[in-house]
């Protein structure tokens, strides 16, 4: 391991900030509106940390990199951030990205807490260097699989996309349908048009499909042939990673995007904090938080606590994740080392599946909890 030096502790003689590295999608082709919604809970957390007097009277600042959803382009910016002196890294939204720069945070010894990435194996062994906010893949679509099954879904098509990512999705999918009766068909995209995707739902007798695929394209092309298709009409569609929890999704899919149920990462109700920030993130964002913000949020709520207690030296911050216990905006946030889990994980946030009401689209429907 190269192991970049610290830089000087949080009590700063030059008034220096002491600085967090953010990880954020803000351009094509990286989900946007999520990396908006990201960096809305970054900011938002900064500013509460500051105006709380910041690190031991140092303040906090964040150094924002566009990841734009490229592997290559999120390492490249570690190495530049932990050239630049950041005390640690924070925030990605996209799993592969947060994968790729998991990696070389572990390389250089550069702590890495990660906002929303749930990919299982975030490295391929076990790292004292990243920790977690978000719920692992595999937990969350566990309970997703459990709400189809319950909603009586037995024979499930995945109309999928090459990648880690949604492949590590259809097994997890697979893994746990399977034992309990439901089968799973992996539809490939490349290989499909949207017209031939729905002749091959009717020959299979599919009663659920689900979106394991970019959006806009082609997840929006693929819901509004479903839609139109008669022989479908009583087809469930479903996201579990999430594209409609965006309001983006329903001002491009309208009622077409209503129904549609995908995983969400808040309790029933939040808390005191959660509220308050919650109306922060509204007005910031001017449209209700999704639950992306405040991973945002309490992103930079646990470092902030962390730099507190262990100064900005690196290693004792990572040494400091197993000690994490913080009330973050959605319950309290401790790290524990998980089974199959190489990071120190959050464990575990509150799951819903939730969906668009087809009588109001801006509202949102709980549909099952885990």
């Amino acid at each position: 391991m190269n192991t970049l030096p610290s830089p000087p502790g949080a009590q700063r003689s030059d008034g220096s900030p002491v600085r967090i590295g953010a990880l954020v999608p803000l351009t094509r082709p990286g989900w946007v509106e999520a990396g908006r919604h990201l960096l809305a809970g970054l900011e938002l957390a900064v500013g509460d940390v500051n105006d709380a007097g910041g690190i031991g009277g140092t303040p906090l600042e964040l150094v924002v990199r566009d990841t734009a959803a490229d592997p290559q382009r999120a390492a490249a910016a570690v190495d530049e951030l932990a050239r630049l002196g950041v005390a640690a890294i924070a925030g990605e939204y996209h799993s592969v990205v947060a994968r790729a720069a998991a990696a070389r945070a572990d390389a250089l010894g550069l702590p890495f807490l990660c906002s929303s990435a749930v990919l299982d194996t975030l490295t391929e062994q076990p790292t004292e260097w990243v920790a977690r906010i978000a719920p692992a893949q595999s937990h969350g679509w566990q309970i997703y699989a459990d709400f189809l099954l319950g909603a009586g879904h037995r024979r499930i098509a995945v109309a999928a996309e090459p990648s880690v990512y949604w492949a590590s999705g259809t097994r997890i999918l697979r893994d746990h349908l399977a034992p309990r009766g439901g089968t799973v068909m992996d539809l490939d995209m490349r290989a499909l048009t949207p017209t031939a995707l729905c002749d091959t739902l009717v020959d299979h007798r599919a009663t659920a499909l689900l979106l394991l695929v970019g959006h806009p394209d082609p997840a929006a092309p693929i819901v509004q042939a479903v839609r139109r298709d008669q022989r479908l009409a009583e087809i469930l569609i479903g996201a579990p990673a999430g594209q409609p929890e965006f309001d983006e999704w329903a001002a491009l899919l309208g009622d077409d995007g209503a129904a549609i149920p995908f995983l969400r990462y808040l309790p029933e109700r939040l808390g005191p904090l959660g509220v308050r920030v919650e109306t922060a993130l509204r007005e910031r964002l001017a449209q209700a938080p999704s639950f992306v913000a405040f991973e945002g949020y309490d992103t930079v709520t646990v470092l902030a606590d962390v730099l507190r207690s262990h100064g900005t030296d690196r290693a004792r911050m990572a040494e400091s994740w197993q000690r994490v216990a913080v009330d973050g905006t959605r319950g309290p946030i401790r790290f524990s080392r998980t089974p199959a889990i190489s990071v120190w994980q959050w464990a575990w946030v509150p799951v819903q599946v939730v969906d668009r009401d087809p009588a109001d689209l801006d509202r949102l429907r709980i549909l099952h909890v885990g």
